[in-house]
């Protein structure tokens, strides 16, 4: 296996730049994986669909975890710009963070007098600061910008300067709102589960009418899931552990589903790693909360997740390696050829795929 294999063209005009309005009309790839009904087939519908290509019984697994303003802008000792990612919290003030061009011993400017010292960068190229105020997390809500991925901001400048994309441009506000899943409850995500993007609350009633059964779970969204694959063989890509948390009400609205033959649709791929850790545990689904590194790459034998609601991925990441797991590399690299021809919309803020 090469990371090579996992590369795909595309043209730049077709990443999103802004999110579908309404969220649900967004484009769906249907892709049906061989040995099942229609194997091996590919149908174009919109999201709001959803209902109607899901059975009566099938679950849905979401990751309700939300997204808190982790981008903050400020100065250097040094005069430059600082420009930094908090990633999660190591201790009261103390942050791993993202960032370029710092050094120990730097210092950080913000607005509204929130300071750091920059303490040291770890083994895996994140920085540790120190905040001169325990309360990091409310002064990020409060002055801090979503974490939208590099890609979009490059594609929205492109944009903007051609005159291309018809859309006015976005306030940080916007931006908080949006990059957002509407079930949104726990904060700690640097990245939204885009696939989440895409539902409404018309749809969700839509969905419970049709005796579609829902249920949640959480993971934080860290640098592990984006963090890039530096290895020839990406089997030896190590991912970065994030937190979860599955409560024992959702654990049994699952294993129900599971017992009665029923599909499994998770979510996105952070609702999918989720059930998979937990599917090797010995207890099975089950109630509890803790760390996850686990990596899916072709070869993985998915044990609970029997459905995959997902948008369309990087070329060579993590996501695109589990849905590769999922549906068969040749098999999505061919349904990726065909929705760049079809001009699908791609990535965070892109249409979506529903692999059965």
């Amino acid at each position: 296996m090469k990371l090579a294999d996992f590369d795909f063209n595309y043209p730049e005009e077709l990443v999103a730049a802004y999110p579908c309005e309404p969220r649900d009309s967004a484009r769906l790839m249907v892709a049906r994986r061989l040995n099942g009904p229609g194997e091996g087939g590919l149908e174009h519908r919109a999201f709001r669909d959803l209902p109607d290509l899901l059975d009566r019984g099938d679950c849905l697994v979401l990751n309700r975890t939300r997204v808190f303003p982790a981008r903050l802008l400020g100065k250097k000792s040094t005069g430059g710009r600082a420009d930094i990612l908090l990633v999660r919290e190591h201790e009261p003030g103390l942050w791993v963070v993202l960032s370029s061009g710092l050094k120990s011993g730097m210092r950080l400017h913000f607005p509204a007098d929130l300071r750091a010292t920059v303490e040291a960068l770890d083994e895996d190229g994140q920085y540790l600061c120190r905040f001169d105020r325990p309360d990091v997390l409310d002064y990020a809500e409060n002055h801090g910008m979503a974490p939208l991925p590099p890609y979009i901001l490059r594609r929205r400048r492109l944009a903007d300067a051609g005159g291309k994309d018809g859309r006015k441009q976005t306030s940080a506000s916007e931006d908080n709102a949006r990059y957002q899943t509407v079930y949104a409850r726990q904060a700690g995500s640097i990245a939204a589960p885009t696939a989440g993007l895409h539902f409404t609350m018309d749809l969700f009633a839509r969905l419970e009418r049709k005796g579609i059964r829902t249920a949640w779970l959480t993971l934080h969204v860290g640098r592990g899931t984006f963090k890039p694959i530096e290895h020839e063989d990406p089997r030896h890509h190590r991912m970065l552990p994030e937190w979860y948390r599955m409560k024992d009400k959702d654990c049994q609205v699952i294993k129900s589903t599971m017992a009665e033959g029923r599909r499994v649709a998770a979510v996105g791929t952070t609702s999918t790693r989720v059930l998979e850790t937990l599917a090797r545990a010995t207890e099975g689904i089950h109630s509890c909360e803790g760390w996850t590194d686990l990596y899916i790459h072709p070869g993985h034998e998915f044990k609970a997740v029997s459905a995959l609601v997902t948008n369309f991925h990087l070329p060579c990441s993590t996501p695109l390696m589990l849905a590769s797991a999922f549906l068969g590399r040749r098999r999505l690299l061919a349904a990726y050829r065909e929705a760049v021809s079809r001009g699908y919309r791609l990535f965070s803020f892109g249409d979506a795929m529903l692999m059965l």
